[in-house]
């Protein structure tokens, strides 16, 4: 898409964001090591009924990467700063991955923001044990650069079969996690671990989809139903032959689950 990104100043730095259509507001917040460009297959379609505001998360895309670690109550802050300086009191929140453990954040930490809440792809906790897989992606990013991060990423957030037919694809995502600046990635890997709001998501009060691919190994069908467990009311989406990055895997499927959630709820 050919976008015009635009800058603006955000709790001590610049978040390069788009914005396209015209309606009600769906924020668009795109998983670690990828940008706003991860949403093409979604906006689009978003756009022609509604106004889509996409960024590039702290660290990630064409936005500042100051050194870490960060922190979700910080990439929260950022997020809420930017809706702020644009006007937006209220919006629907579509997230994926870290996209969606800034939603659920700031979900809690300013309720009353979102009409709605759609969580793909993502989980409110991590135990210790997964702690050190997050020390090693911090290791080998700063060690070796992004480029070592590139294939073992992209094994992990798509099917195999689907890999192989869409090499093109792959080009596309692969570069964007080459792309991401070290500093920014190893400041969003030391804040992952660190949470852990399940227990206060019973106080989310708007209503809630929650996706997943059901061959995510990342963050897998368990993880997305003790959320939707979690959140009083929401709904659950299992999404096949999708592993982490459904929404492009599965693009279709994934864009019409969400408009029919934002028709129900406009």
């Amino acid at each position: 898409m050919n976008l015009t990104p635009i800058k603006i100043k955000t709790n001590g730095i610049a978040l390069s964001c788009t914005v396209e259509g015209e309606g009600p507001w769906v924020v668009m917040s795109h998983s670690l090591a990828c940008d706003s460009g991860m949403w093409d297959e979604q906006a689009g379609a978003l756009a022609v009924h509604y106004k889509v505001l996409r960024f590039d998360t702290r660290g990630h895309g064409a936005s500042d990467a100051p050194p870490g670690p960060y922190s979700f109550d910080m990439l929260t802050d950022d997020a809420h700063g930017l809706l702020q300086a644009l006007g937006i009191g209220r919006c629907h929140w579509v997230g994926l991955s870290m996209g969606g453990m800034i939603g659920q954040m700031y979900a809690l930490k300013y309720p009353g923001v979102f009409v709605t809440l759609m969580l793909a792809d993502t989980a409110s906790r991590y135990g210790p044990e997964v702690r050190p897989v997050w020390e090693q992606r911090i290791k080998t990013a700063r060690e070796q650069g992004m480029q070592a991060l590139v294939e073992p990423t992209l094994e992990r957030w798509f099917t195999e079969p689907y890999r192989k037919a869409h090499p093109q694809t792959m080009t596309r995502v692969g570069a964007m996690i080459r792309k991401t600046p070290v500093a920014g990635y190893a400041g969003c890997c030391a804040a992952i671990p660190e949470l852990d709001v399940s227990a206060r998501l019973k106080t989310v009060a708007c209503p809630t989809l929650v996706l997943v691919g059901e061959q995510d190994a990342a963050t897998p069908v368990a993880t997305a139903r003790e959320l939707h467990q979690s959140i009083p009311g929401s709904e659950l989406t299992v999404i096949p032959s999708a592993a982490h990055l459904s929404n492009v895997e599965q693009a279709e499927i994934f864009t019409s689950a969400i408009l029919a959630f934002l028709r129900k709820h406009r």
